[in-house]
């Protein structure tokens, strides 16, 4: 191929691949330090996939000294959606997946290897495609919908791979004259490489995470170049992990078989090849069998899920370290206070088979988060969610904050934390019963066990609501029920009546049990003796009054 022929292809770029070497400098940073990337299609929403990808490529840049940036590859235009990247950056700001560079909305960026868009980088992409014209290794492909729906035919029926490669090649063939004719005749044409590999030679690269993998050379003279001047994804993808000095491309498994032409069309644009990350795909357990998360069939697959529900980012990303490195759960549970920022993620701990997604294993790790939290922790976060998710819930937890906020601080403290709470959406079921203005509007179904009849449940309260002290330590207000069970009847420990049932109605549980389902309607509830303390001695009257 010649120059003239690139200048006919691209008449309006004047600038050299030389040029943005120099415009692209490499980055100084220390040794040992990672440049990573999280590069998706503006497309919809985050999926807990990309999330997956995202939280570990953050954290291994961040974790070196590196830089972490966003790059949005929207050279596909039919599959954008509107508010596409806003949609990606404020979906990942949910979890703190912050970036060093990228855009920071749709017509804004920061960072000096820009523009982050990659529908912005239009010139550079021809600039090394003029180029590759220009050495032979690329040429224009005039080639119609038809033409190329009859190789794939001919392809079927000879029971042979598809791809414009070989014999099938047709344009790679024609001489320069006749293209720069075609050219000039106003024909329509792409840019395709002009790819020298061999499928029956093997190409090797090693991944940080699979170790050696061997796959056959790439033959396919796949377009770079589409009609609209747009670059392919394999093609920008080159240039810009190349410009932006992408240390480690981290991706998605499904990503592995382009491998080969990456790494050849590295080669041919004179690029040091970067180190490839591919991860493994987040699977599920559909039945028995395993089966890839899925965007149509799984609402747990989009990342907005968890917000919605409630589920503490702290929480997500806990879980999915869980299932990223198999060490992460025992150092939790060493650190449980420690943010998990202070873990080292090691690739070399990432399983290569698919990382199965368990909701129920979700639940408890975040219930084990939560209770980590301190109660005002739980309020504000808690808050949050109901002023978008549960605005009565919300309206009722800022009406009594200081009652909220001291029941939730029961049994949170000591050797046994309270963890009823997995997820912000379960505060209504744990607090609503607490507010009189819902205790008092709701029908009751009380919970009563082994004490039903209503002459004596109401005996027992009137005693002890008449022996009931505020200023009662815990001790001494356990002992005064003891006492009043005893007094109709029933043993003063469980050990006593489990020993010698016939000599008793019940025992002190069945007392206090009443004393709690009075009180809030429910057999099941944080300790009673804080709930009294929070509840004061006029509102505890009001509720045993209703029986």
């Amino acid at each position: 191929m010649s120059k003239e022929l690139a200048d006919l292809v691209f008449p309006n770029i004047d600038k050299t691949p030389e040029y943005y070497e120099e415009l692209y400098p490499k980055r100084n940073l220390k040794e040992g330090a990672v440049v990573t990337r999280f590069a998706p299609s503006p497309t919809g929403f985050i999926h807990i996939g990309s999330l997956f990808t995202a939280n570990f490529a953050s954290r291994f840049a961040r974790q070196t000294g590196g830089v972490y940036y966003l790059r949005i590859e929207d050279t596909d235009g039919k599959r954008e959606v509107e508010n596409g990247i806003p949609l990606i950056i404020n979906g990942l700001k949910v979890f703190d997946v912050k970036f060093d560079e990228g855009p920071t909305d749709e017509t804004h960026e920061s960072g000096n290897y820009g523009p982050y868009i990659q529908s912005k980088r239009k010139e550079i992409y021809q600039a090394y495609a003029k180029s590759l014209v220009e050495k032979g290794l690329a040429y224009p492909c005039f080639c119609s919908e038809d033409e190329l729906n009859e190789i794939r035919e001919k392809q079927e029926k000879l029971k042979i791979r598809p791809g414009y490669y070989g014999q099938f090649a047709r344009c790679r063939t024609m001489s320069e004259a006749q293209m720069i004719e075609r050219i000039k005749n106003g024909e329509k044409f792409i840019i395709r490489l002009k790819s020298p590999g061999n499928p029956n030679k093997k190409v090797r690269y090693t991944d940080l995470i699979r170790g050696t993998i061997e796959f056959p050379e790439n033959d396919q003279d796949i377009v770079i170049i589409k009609s609209d001047g747009l670059p392919t994804y394999h093609f920008a993808h080159a240039i810009d992990d190349h410009l932006m000095r992408t240390t480690h491309v981290i991706r998605g498994e499904e990503w592995l078989s382009s491998v080969p032409l990456h790494l050849q069309l590295f080669e041919m644009l004179g690029f040091e090849i970067p180190t490839y990350v591919h991860m493994p795909t987040i699977m599920k357990d559909d039945n028995g069998s395993k089966r890839k998360i899925s965007k149509r069939k799984d609402p747990e697959a989009a990342a907005s899920y968890y917000k919605e529900n409630g589920i503490p980012k702290e929480a997500v990303l806990d879980y999915l370290l869980n299932i990223l490195n198999s060490n992460y759960e025992s150092w939790r549970k060493e650190n449980p206070k420690a943010s998990s920022y202070d873990f080292i993620i090691s690739p070399e701990k990432i399983s290569v088979s698919g990382a199965m997604f368990d909701l129920v294993k979700l639940a408890d790790v975040s219930k084990n988060t939560i209770a980590n939290f301190t109660a005002e922790e739980v309020y504000s976060q808690g808050l949050e969610w109901a002023e978008e998710f549960d605005k009565d819930l919300a309206d009722l937890m800022k009406a009594h904050k200081d009652f909220t906020i001291g029941i939730l601080n029961i049994e949170r403290t000591g050797t046994k934390i309270r963890k009823d709470i997995s997820k912000w959406s379960d505060l209504r079921e744990n607090l609503e019963y607490l507010y009189d203005e819902v205790f008092f509007e709701k029908p009751h179904n009380d919970e009563w066990q082994n004490i039903t009849d209503k002459e004596e449940i109401k005996s027992i309260l009137t005693e002890y609501l008449n022996m009931y002290d505020e200023n009662d330590d815990k001790d001494t207000w356990f002992n005064k029920i003891k006492d009043l069970s005893e007094k109709h009847g029933y043993a003063r420990e469980v050990k006593e009546y489990k020993k010698n049932p016939e000599n008793f109605k019940g025992h002190v549980g069945d007392v206090s049990t009443v004393i709690r389902v009075a009180l809030t309607g429910r057999k099941n509830t944080p300790d009673l003796y804080e709930i009294l303390k929070l509840m004061g001695k006029e509102r505890i009257a009001k509720r045993f009054a209703r029986i």
